[in-house]
């Protein structure tokens, strides 16, 4: 793989079901190097696991939705808003924001593992960071199918399905 990553976990929250941290860095990786197999780049990226009145909290100030939801992304800097540093440098990809308990409900009302879910969380949310949306039904197909994409690689079902 040509993309480095640095990954900052913080817990600050309940977190069922969390993967370890080399798992939740294979999906970060997994999902970047999918989008951008050819990028030799450097990332760092902050993983925030939160109770639910912080997701509602973030949800409700940045999105405008009061209630707590499975994951938020923030997406960092991009390089190009640094033109005098060289695109090789270290590129802030931005902070995902896990709400651990609204992950582990969503999994069991789904009939998904949590182990299933936790990654699909991460993915989605890195897409979001890489500038993957759903907004339009072509944003979303598009998204999803990479999603169910690298899901599928690591042996999990369509998160859609």
């Amino acid at each position: 793989m040509n993309v480095t990553l640095q990954v900052e976990i913080q817990i600050a929250g309940d977190a069922p079901g969390l993967p370890e941290e080399q798992v939740v860095r294979d999906w970060l990786e997994q999902t970047i190097s999918a989008v951008a197999p050819d990028q030799r780049r450097s990332f760092v990226l902050v993983v925030r696991v939160v109770d639910e009145p912080e997701s509602r909290e973030l949800n409700n100030r940045y999105r405008q939705k009061d209630k707590a939801t499975n994951v938020l992304a923030f997406p960092g800097a991009p390089a190009s808003d640094f033109p005098d540093v060289p695109a090789a440098v270290v590129e802030e990809l931005g902070d995902l924001v896990l709400c651990g308990s609204v992950i582990a409900r969503e999994a069991a009302e789904q009939g998904k593992s949590e182990a299933a879910h936790w990654g699909h969380m991460l993915v989605h949310g890195t897409l979001h960071l890489l500038g993957y949306d759903h907004e339009s039904t072509r944003q979303a197909e598009r998204m999803e199918r990479l999603e169910t994409s690298i899901l599928a690689s690591r042996g999990f079902d369509d998160p859609y399905a």
